[in-house]
């Protein structure tokens, strides 16, 4: 038959190779095999399948080389589940099977994207004994490559006895795609040993490597490699494209320009890593500026292109410009239902804080990723609308919809900031039982029960941990010193520092604020020498503005004014924290003339006071008797735009009260637009008390008897005594034992380190 093989050469149209067909008809060579063979391999490149198919059909006894034949030209043209019902036809057909069927079909198992079926057919390999034939082992470890089964392909990768260099860069490419570029890099290694020297192809996924790692060292040899070797490809600016990025993630933003800049002719791909660099690099506005001349060059930017663009949107707040690109986006129909965009979007309309928007996006968002859940949840948390968020996981979990540690670690947070401590421990039994409990998760929990009051659960998941960060021993210290185990809190501190743990500025903030609160001056003193010498409080430059504000507050407490007002001296960044700090140490020590001054000060330095710098001027008015000033900046507030607020009723009461205007105390009690808690009434109460105002007291009994605080019904038994009214004085005592309120008893703290 070889005679014809010009023939079918010469067969350029389905008419001409009709005629051949005919022709072999009539002289009855059609049954020949090889003739057979090549009707249905010419009919399926030039013709319809279905004349292949009957050729294939009307052979009399087809072997596996005529089904491998069919089969491969099944998959070319993209009709896999045709090529696996041929497959497995010729399975009850045939009992040898020759090695040439398998790597169409696990092509088409590929294309199918049916695992199953693909390790069915690699079982069918090896027990046809083809597991060590070179074409197949590759055509195995496209299958798991593309299925993304890492520890397949490892496996068949590591039993193949001859490996291309084709085999090298699948596996390369694999373990840094799946999160795993060391071992990536590794490979590399092996493979450079093995005696393959890398292609364009590898030289991606090497660049990839490097960059994910930030290693700029191996990164430059990376290029240096392309450069020397001038490895070249069909598309040369996808490798550029490839060491910018990665030059971009090693945060060598100058190279990665100069690469950029070298490019002729930037297509989308290249305009897409550039902005990627920088928003990697944190220079939002300097990847905003490359979108706009991508734009004036008039190329198109692809969906990736827009989701680093409104990234920069989303971390610059910048509402405007992220609508306008969301418009075009609709405009361009680049993502009609929002399942590759849809996180992004949400993403900027969440940091720019249009929670109906960001909900719109993701109720019309046909296929929500788990990230579009995440991303929904962790904005409703950060703005402080837990119940929201707690809504949302309940949507989602009734979805069947399996949470990530992202999810459980949000939810936990809210869980703790409303005290839901049942729903809290469910999520704990949860991911105890499905192995989600790693770090980020367990310092959620710690965080959650220790707002929750159950300090020994947080403390029994934070000695049980094999692994703790520095946020992890930050996260057990605030509980401790949030619950009043300040010793422990101060204990944990010792301990990070004895051990040569890795501390961060939150870690002193806790430890400050525990010294602050235990009144530890000595301790207090030796953190402030520490943190001098660790470079965080630098005595020319201001490095951290709540550190020296906490070291303010501590000094103060702790009775050292004259250290307070040098922290304070040397701060060159004053917030209107520091500033409120400062009224404050004052006016607690009796200075309210100083705290006067320092007020005058922060007006002059344009710094605008807030509603704790308020109340803090008018404690230290109401301590010194300073009526009519503490009147002044009662009535100051409005012309700062600050609106008063219970407390800030209460420190006018206060300051009324103790001067003797009970009257006028009395007055604003009554014209207050919200109801009188027990501050407001206390302070009345008090003063009332001092100033011997027993017909006030009798006016505001039926508001006192709604008070739920001990110490105002001891104060209340008080007045009674020093009045001699015996039976209101029992009336009262026996109202505390029913409503089991007991008289807290009085403790002193010395200092012992």
């Amino acid at each position: 038959m070889t005679q014809y093989m010009p023939l079918f050469r010469s067969c350029s149209t389905t008419r001409t190779l009709t005629q051949l067909h005919a022709h072999l008809l009539v002289t009855g060579q059609h049954r020949s095999h090889f003739a057979s063979t090549k009707l249905i391999d010419s009919y399926a490149q030039k013709g319809p399948l279905d004349s292949a198919k009957l050729v294939f059909q009307t052979f009399p006894r087809p072997d596996s080389f005529m089904y491998g034949v069919l089969i491969k030209r099944y998959v070319w043209q993209g009709l896999f589940t045709e090529a696996l019902a041929l497959y497995c036809n010729m399975l009850h057909e045939l009992t040898v099977i020759s090695s040439f069927i398998f790597p169409s079909v696990l092509q088409a198992c590929s294309g199918y994207r049916d695992l199953n079926v693909g390790q069915t057919v690699h079982g069918r390999i090896i027990k046809c004994g083809l597991e060590s034939d070179p074409v197949v082992q590759t055509s195995l470890l496209h299958l798991y490559r593309e299925a993304s089964y890492l520890s397949y392909a490892r496996k068949v990768f590591d039993e193949m006895p001859e490996r291309d260099l084709v085999s090298w860069s699948s596996i390369i490419s694999m373990h840094v795609r799946n999160g795993q570029p060391i071992q990536g890099l590794k490979l590399f290694h092996n493979m450079v040993k093995d005696g393959h020297d890398p292609d364009y192809v590898t030289l991606l996924s090497i660049a990839e490597a490097c960059g994910e790692l930030g290693l700029l060292l191996q990164s430059k040899s990376i290029h240096s490699y392309t450069i020397t070797r001038k490895i070249e490809s069909n598309d040369q600016n996808t490798l550029t494209n490839s060491l910018i990025a990665m030059y971009g993630k090693c945060g060598e933003l100058y190279t990665a320009e100069t690469l950029f800049n070298r490019v002729s002719n930037h297509c989308t791909s290249s305009w897409t890593a550039m902005i990627t660099c920088y928003n990697h690099n944190g220079y939002y506005e300097q990847a905003l500026k490359v979108f706009n001349k991508m734009q004036e060059s008039k190329t198109e930017p692809n969906a990736i292109t827009i989701m680093g663009i409104l990234c920069s949107c989303a971390r610059l707040h910048s509402l405007k410009q992220g609508k306008s690109i969301h418009g075009f986006v609709i405009r361009k129909h680049l993502d009609p239902n929002n399942n590759v965009l849809g996180p992004a979007l949400i993403d900027l309309y969440s940091n720019c804080g249009k929670f109906d928007s960001c909900h719109k996006i993701f109720d019309i968002t046909k296929n929500k990723h788990l990230v579009s859940w995440n991303m929904v949840i962790s904005g409703y948390n950060r703005e402080g609308m837990f119940d929201h968020a707690l809504d949302l996981f309940k949507q989602m979990t009734s979805r069947k919809i399996s949470p990530d540690e992202f999810t459980l670690a949000s939810v936990v947070s809210a869980c703790g900031n409303i005290n839901f401590y049942n729903l809290g421990t469910q999520i704990h039994n949860y991911v105890t039982k499905t192995g989600i409990l790693n770090e980020f998760v367990q310092n959620s929990l710690i965080d959650m029960y220790a707002k929750c009051g159950f300090v020994n659960l947080a403390y029994n998941i934070f000695k049980n941990m094999d692994r703790k960060s520095v946020v992890t021993w930050n996260s057990m210290m605030w509980g401790f010193s949030h619950n009043g185990f300040l010793n422990e809190a101060m204990n944990l501190f010792d301990n990070m520092f004895l051990e040569g743990l890795e501390m961060d500025a939150v870690t002193f903030l806790n430890a400050i604020q525990s010294c602050s609160d235990l009144r530890y001056l000595k301790k207090g003193k030796w953190i402030h020498q520490k943190l001098i010498t660790n470079g965080y409080i630098d005595i020319d430059t201001d490095k951290d503005t709540y550190i020296d504000t906490s070291l303010l507050d501590m000094y103060a407490k702790c009775g050292d004014l004259f250290m307070a007002q040098r922290v304070f001296d040397f701060m060159s960044n004053k917030s209107v924290v520091s500033w409120s700090a400062m009224i404050d140490a004052y006016g607690m020590h009796g200075y309210a003339d100083m705290a006067i001054l320092v007020f005058d000060k922060m007006t002059e330095s344009k710094t605008k006071p807030n509603g704790i710098t308020f109340m803090n001027i008018l404690s230290a008015c109401s301590h010194a008797g300073y009526v009519e000033k503490g009147k002044f900046y009662f009535e100051s507030m409005k012309d700062f735009g600050v609106e008063p607020n219970l407390e800030h009723f209460s420190c006018l009461v206060d300051l009324l009260s103790r001067a003797g205007h009970l009257d006028d105390a009395y007055g604003i009690v009554n014209s207050i637009p919200f109801p009188p808690n027990s501050g407001v009434l206390g302070s009345l109460l008090n003063g009332c008390r001092i100033h011997r105002r027993l017909d006030i007291i009798e006016r505001i009994q039926e508001n006192l008897e709604k008070i739920d605080d001990t110490g105002y019904y001891t104060l209340l038994s008080n007045i009674s005594a020093e009045g001699q009214d015996w039976k209101q004085f029992q009336n009262i005592r026996s109202m505390m034992d029913t409503t089991g309120l007991r008289k807290l008893q009085g403790c002193s703290v010395i200092q012992t380190r």
